[in-house]
């Protein structure tokens, strides 16, 4: 066999190039042609790296093409992607050279299909959150035992039937349902009437009013859901004065109903076993807190009984210490008896003493009288040579005598206040308030047993003395003498 080999041809004139020049050829061709394009698929193959950096793929039917999000352009999106959602990625075409491929710049997203209804939901949800409708205030506490619950759901379909079970085997109680279209045209407006009819209800006319309100519809597509992310709908539930459960689709189904119910369950029948609890368990568990309380009280009880025992036995013998009261307060009471007479005799004799030693009113008078007219004198012939020094002195100057006048005014009324004390404890006062006073030889007589008949006395009485005579009154007194 003979080998062939090519033979390079001159007229070949096919340019050569590097791969660097290559590939950056057509990443200015992709960068020029595709400078600006929206691109519509779904996320998959979501990345978020620590940089900040978000990669994606988006596909259809035919076709995938990768994508990145810069870290400057996350807060710029418009919303949050997620892998399984269709949306309209706008961007450009760039190419990554050292791996010959190229992908989707994104700038900004937004839903496509059911993504546009989700766009429309989020921003009718951050509306009304904006409005403080869901705000956790606002959200009232589900009662512990209703007496009468509320039910807003179809009619039709398993719905109705979960949560009646679920309330007949926990709890049972009177159920109300209102029934209502949970999908199609007309759905959501029967709804919010539905709600709002409930929360009118007063219970004083035929329809109870219920204690709890539950929202509720099986599972379904967003399209099937729509009816309790209606605004009316919404506003309803924000609403109501009844405690509402909302238990819209299953699980992993979000409605804009469940942001503004007081509370959210995944699904109809979790609703029912948060509107009333288990019979048996709250049973049992009332019969638990009886016997720790009754125990409780044995034992409050027994610790009260140990502490009045031993209070009981450390106080003293009552009736014992009665009686020694009252023989004290009998030998007080003799005490006393013997010691009133004797002390007011005391007191009467040391009266008398200070009687016998006191002067005479007349006496202490005279001399206070005698003592004011020397001074009287004294201080005019003071008043008169200081007078005729200074008339020497300051010639026509002259000095009124008023101050001195006033002291002397001054001093009399004091001398008067005294002579009025001296009068008030003096013994003619009170003689001469119709008692006597009778005399013996000169001596005040304080006894009968002093006095022997036929004694003479003397009675001293308010305005003068009497004599007289101790007798039994047979004998003729003589003239101007009392016989006693």
């Amino acid at each position: 066999m003979t080998e062939q080999f090519d033979i390079p041809s001159a007229s070949n004139n096919v340019p050569e190039f590097t791969v660097s020049e290559i590939s950056g050829a057509i990443r200015r061709t992709l960068e020029g042609t595709f400078s600006r394009v929206r691109v519509r698929g779904e996320i998959t193959e979501l990345k978020r790296y620590p940089s900040g950096h978000v990669y994606f793929s988006l596909k259809d039917e035919r076709g995938k093409i990768s994508g990145v999000v810069w870290r400057g352009s996350v807060s710029r999106l418009g919303l949050v992607p997620e892998n399984g959602v269709e949306i309209i990625a706008t961007g450009k075409i760039s190419a990554y050279g050292e791996r010959s491929s190229y992908q989707l710049v994104v700038e900004r997203m937004e839903y496509a299909g059911e993504g546009a209804l989700l766009a429309r939901i989020e921003r009718l949800r951050i509306r009304l959150a904006e409005e403080g409708l869901f705000d956790t205030a606002r959200k009232k506490a589900i009662p512990l035992l209703p007496r009468v619950i509320g039910v807003v759901t179809s009619p039709q379909g398993a719905v109705l039937h979960d949560i009646c079970t679920t309330l007949q085997r926990r709890f049972p109680r009177p159920v109300i349902v209102w029934p209502v279209p949970v999908q199609g045209e007309g759905a959501a407006a029967r709804i919010a009437a539905a709600i709002d009819g409930f929360s009118q209800l007063d219970g004083q006319g035929a329809v109870p009013r219920p204690d709890v309100l539950i929202v509720a519809r099986g599972g379904g597509s967003l399209e099937d859901l729509m009816a309790f992310n209606d605004e009316a709908v919404v506003r309803a539930a924000a609403a109501c004065t009844i405690p509402l459960i909302s238990a819209v689709g299953h699980e992993t189904d979000t409605t804009l109903i469940d942001f503004a119910s007081d509370r959210r369950a995944p699904t109809p029948t979790a609703a029912a076993e948060m509107a009333v609890p288990v019979r048996t368990e709250l049973l049992a568990d009332i019969e638990h807190r009886n016997a720790r309380a009754l125990g409780a009280l044995s034992r409050l009880l027994q610790t009260a009984r140990l502490r009045l025992d031993r209070a009981s036995s450390a106080m003293p013998d009552l009736p014992s210490l009665l009686q020694t009261a009252r023989m004290q307060l009998d030998d007080r009471g003799r005490r006393l008896d013997v010691a009133l007479p004797a002390l007011v005799q005391r007191r009467k004799a040391d009266l008398v003493a200070i009687e016998r030693h006191m002067p005479a009113v007349e006496t202490l008078l005279a001399g206070r009288r005698t003592r004011l007219a020397v001074l009287a004198n004294m201080l005019q012939a003071s008043m008169a040579h200081t007078f005729q020094k200074q008339d020497a002195r300051l010639g026509r100057l002259r000095i009124s005598p008023a101050p001195l006048q006033a002291l002397v005014r001054e001093r009399r009324t004091a001398l008067a206040g005294i002579a009025g004390q001296l009068e008030a404890v003096s013994p003619r006062a009170v003689l001469a308030r119709g008692y006597a006073l009778v005399t013996a030889e000169g001596r005040p007589v304080t006894s009968v047993e002093q006095l022997r008949d036929g004694e003479r006395v003397e009675l001293t009485f308010g305005d003068g003395a009497r004599p007289a005579v101790i007798g039994d009154g047979t004998r003729q007194p003589k003239q101007g003498v009392l016989e006693l």
